[in-house]
Parts: structure tokens; sequence; C-alpha cells
């Protein structure tokens, strides 16, 4: 970047990256133009139009994600013009959007469309008339709502499947009102591409598509809180945020500003964690008594159990008797303890982790 590329914002100079758009560098300068279809690790789209800005020279608004800035550029981002243009087109896209509250559980973004209503002061009754969208409550996979009701046509949901994902699960069917959001030839999910990864969910900004596993929490009155941590199933080390009510996990949301994964997560790390919780998962260790059940026990003798039963094998059948496996759901400090463990208690190199990347 030169000293020369500048360009005026608001009445403000701004230096700016040559191939910036207008959306990037008001934003990094703590302008925040509204957007529907806009995801920063999306390609820019310009279909919502509700980023629209006014560029001098240049006689009709311009979507501010799509146009990117030249020198001496000027550009107001709140002229009483576009102010009356982005309400309007928020009146029509709400026109056709069911007056529902929706919950903030069903995914990162979910309340993006009707804080920006209440943002800007739009109020829903000014248009009626058709409506497009059709939901799929036959759709019973496990993981992801698709509440099409609620769909606006953004196309997020369809472009981060494929430029993120490069899945190409869901696609787009149908012109003007009879608009519809697809999988593989209008199929339930689980006959498409789909990995269920979750990205659909989290980028959705109408709560058009949820997270079915957090949504079973929603009646639960505690406030949600996160707490940021790395995914343990393998070693790419996904950013994870673990969402709990009281003492209840209730659900996983992937880190946007995670360094291995940018907001990505796959099957497992998104909705595969039951087992914290579940009613089957020990909670004592256990050993076997002279009939062989199994039977609760302290860890002082459940450990020496273990201890002489590994010890008595090596001694018997040789070092390469014993082989270790160190479980995916535990951090990387504990398989390190378990390799460190095997390699002194044998000699040998038995040892394995399940987790695969």
């Amino acid at each position: 970047m030169t000293t020369e590329n500048v360009f005026e914002l608001d009445g403000r100079p701004l230096r700016f990256e040559d191939g910036e758009t207008i959306f990037e560098a008001a934003r990094r300068a703590g302008t925040a133009i509204p957007s529907l279809c806009y995801d920063p690790r999306l390609n820019a789209f310009g279909g919502c139009r509700m980023c629209v800005v006014q560029v001098e020279g240049i006689a009709k608004p311009v979507a501010s994600c799509t146009t990117k800035i030249t020198r001496d550029m000027v550009v107001k981002t709140t002229t009483p013009k576009v102010e009356r243009l982005r309400k309007t087109l928020l009146e029509m896209v709400l026109s056709e959007n069911p007056d529902r509250q929706v919950s903030a559980d069903r995914g990162l973004a979910a309340s993006e469309m009707n804080d920006l209503a209440q943002r800007l002061g739009v109020r829903r009754g000014r248009f009626a008339g058709a409506t497009s969208g059709k939901s799929r409550p036959e759709d019973d996979n496990p993981f992801i709502l698709r509440d099409y009701d609620l769909c606006i046509s953004c196309y997020r949901c369809v472009r981060v499947c494929a430029e993120r994902e490069g899945d190409y699960a869901l696609g787009v069917k149908g012109r003007g009102f009879a608009t519809q959001i697809t999988a593989g030839f209008d199929r339930a999910l689980g006959d498409s591409t789909c990995t269920y990864c979750g990205q659909c969910v989290q980028t959705c900004p109408t709560g058009a598509l949820g997270d079915k596993q957090i949504m079973r929490f929603e009646s639960l009155s505690a406030a949600p809180e996160t707490t940021r941590t790395i995914c343990p199933y393998c070693g790419v080390g996904c950013s994870v945020d673990l969402v709990t009510k009281g003492d209840r996990l209730v659900g996983v949301r992937p880190a946007m500003d995670g360094p291995a994964n940018k907001g990505a997560l796959c099957v497992k790390g998104q909705f595969a964690y039951d087992f914290v919780q579940h009613a089957d998962r020990l909670k004592t260790p256990l050993v076997r008594n002279e009939a062989g059940e199994l039977t609760p026990a302290s860890w002082d003798e459940a450990l020496d159990r273990a201890a002489r039963g590994l010890t008595e094998s090596i001694a018997k059948h040789g070092r390469k008797s014993v082989y270790g496996v160190a479980s995916g759901r535990a951090p990387n400090e504990a398989a390190y303890a378990m390799q460190k463990l095997m390699r002194m208690l044998s000699g040998a190199h038995y040892i394995d982790n399940c987790s695969r990347a």
C-alpha cells in the first residue's frame, strides 16, 4: 500500500489496501454498514443490497461489499436516500418472513435479521403478498432444522457449503417467490452429500437453519454461557466454544476466529458431545470380582488392580504383550501421559490414539 491510497468515508480520510472493498474498509474503521448476505469467510455476493452506499460521481447507490475502492473516492454511508432504501428493502424482506421470535440458540447468526430490523426501526406490515420458502419438517435428520419459512434467499448456506466445505450439498431451485433452498435434488439432507458440518446453521441470519441438538435445551431458564476450548477429537486443533446453561453442556459452537478452523467443524466436533453427560457414563471405577462381575471400587483399588495386571502380563508374556490406546475425547496432555506410561512401562512403542484428522 502506498501513502496515496486514501479515500473519504463519511467526511474522514481513510487509507485502504489495493483491492479492498468499501464494506471491508468501513468495518475495519469501525463503521457498521448493515448487511444480510455478507459473511467475511465468503466471496462477496451483493444480493441483499442492504449495504448500499452513496459514491460521489455515481448516480445510484452501490453495493459496498462488491465495490472496490479507488483513490480519492468519496463515500457516504448514511445519507437520507441510503437510509430510506435500506429500510424499504428490509421491509420487503420482512413482508415474507413470519412474525415470530427466533431463539438465538438456533445458530451464531440466527438473530441477525431481527437485530437489524430493530436497529433500523423497521416494522413488518407495510408490504403484503406472496411468500417464498417451504419448511421441511419431514426431514428427520438429528442435527439440522430446516425451517425454510424463515428463509430470505440470501444464499449464505449454499455458498458456505460450496466455498468453505466443498460439499455442494445445498443448492437453489426456482426463481422469484418460487425460489427454494434444496439438498440433493430436493431430498432430505441424509440423502445428499451433506457431512453435517453445521456451517450452514452458523451462517444463517434468520434461524431458517437451526442446531437441533442445542434447541433441545431451549426451555432451560439459565442464561447461556460460552467457554473457549480445543476440540479433542483429532490433531487439527479446532477452536470451539462450549455452550452451557447452568451446569448443563447444551451445545458446541465453532470459533469463527479459531486459527485452525476459522468457523469450520466436522460432524463430531459440532454435534458429538452427548457422552459428556450421558446417563451411561461411568462415574466411579469398576473392577471384576471373583465371579467376573464388574463392581464399584475406589480409585486406589482400581489403579492397583490395573498396575498389577500390566506388570504380570509383561513378566509372563513379554513387553510386547501390552498395548495402549488413548481416548480421542481426552486432552492432549492426557494422551502424552498415556504414551509416556506405556513406553516406560513396557519399553515398547505399542501406543496409539483413536483420533484421526
